[in-house]
């Protein structure tokens, strides 16, 4: 049986000696949980791809505290990437550097580059700098199943493959975090989030966005596989086609299928009396309640009818990019 303990002094020192023996442990971050392992110890890591299911050619991003000099895992690192980790570090942004090869290469599935993120979550900083380790991290769930954002979704997925879960409340960010390519002249998003294209290029004065096109390397988690995707069946359609999700949902209610509408910002007023999950107003909204609906949703409708909102751009972008594959396109 698996344990959900409170971060304190007792707790962390059974982490440090499951991290130490081998082992992993669920911890929470300002995003989602994850699912640590020593990033040192090639079996430990083979551990996470086992316990998950997950594919072992998508690479895994190394969590450290705010204190840790990666210039030990790194190669090296470009200005424009420590103007962005002064602004905001800690906090939701994944930094891939070119790699010393110190850490295991599993935890890069082979690639010569190595993904660091310092979250900002006080339970996070805490466990990071009890161990004072670099740890391997991806969500704290099944592959492919919607995200943890609370330590008992972890349980649901995982009750008896794991020893502990350390318990931090409720994830405030909701979706993963930014992954940035910082190997080359200028930032390159791989992975949208929290921190948007904007507020990089505010910063630093130019960023990129690499969209993957199905062949080659996979660069970062969450480009080339299905993710985030509730036990039921979906449909996803655009903003401008609610009408005809509406329909849809009529017509599958007419059959009896236990239908809902996953809705947000202004599209949620025009739903009338049909059920709905309510993602919010907004973006960040958006980003923080999607996977805890997503999760209530799978355990009360057999189809889930989603709509992606109406704004673009910023966090919306990660909100939409996740609603994309977690939900199946019409």
């Amino acid at each position: 049986m698996t344990k959900i303990l409170g971060i304190d002094e007792d707790s962390l020192s059974v982490c440090k000696t499951i991290i130490e023996d081998g082992g992993v442990v669920a911890f929470p971050t300002e995003t989602v949980y994850g699912l640590g392992a020593n990033a040192f110890d090639t079996a430990a890591v083979n551990r996470i791809f086992e316990i998950k299911g997950r594919p072992n050619d998508n690479p895994l991003i190394v969590h450290v505290h705010k204190d840790y000099d990666i210039t030990a895992l790194v190669e090296e690192i470009p200005y424009y990437a420590t103007v962005l980790a002064e602004k905001f570090l800690p906090g939701p942004l994944t930094m891939v550097y070119k790699s010393k090869g110190i850490v295991s290469k599993a935890v890069s599935c082979g690639l010569a580059t190595l993904a660091i993120r310092v979250p900002s979550h006080v339970g996070a900083q805490k466990f990071l700098k009890y161990l004072n380790l670099p740890i391997a991290a991806p969500s704290a769930n099944i592959s492919k199943h919607v995200s943890p954002t609370s330590a008992e979704h972890v349980f649901d997925d995982l009750n008896g493959k794991i020893d502990i879960i350390l318990d931090g409340g409720k994830c405030a960010g909701g979706i993963e975090s930014t992954v940035l390519d910082c190997t080359g002249d200028m930032p390159v998003i791989l992975r949208s989030g929290l921190i948007t294209e904007n507020m990089i290029k505010d910063a630093v004065g130019e960023c990129g966005t690499f969209v993957y096109d199905g062949h080659g390397e996979v660069r970062s988690p969450g480009m080339k596989y299905k993710h985030y995707s509730p036990r039921c069946n979906t449909m996803l359609f655009d903003s401008d086609e609610l009408g005809q999700a509406l329909s849809t949902y009529d017509e599958e209610d007419k059959k009896g299928v236990a239908v809902y509408l996953l809705l947000g910002g202004e599209h949620v007023l025009k739903a009338g009396g049909r059920r709905v999950l309510n993602l919010g107003k907004t973006a960040e909204d958006m980003a923080g309640n999607l996977y805890d609906v997503l999760r209530a949703g799978e355990k009360c409708a057999q189809l889930i009818i989603a709509v992606t909102p109406e704004n673009r751009g910023g966090i919306m972008e990660g909100v939409i990019n996740r609603l994309s594959k977690a939900c199946r396109s019409v």
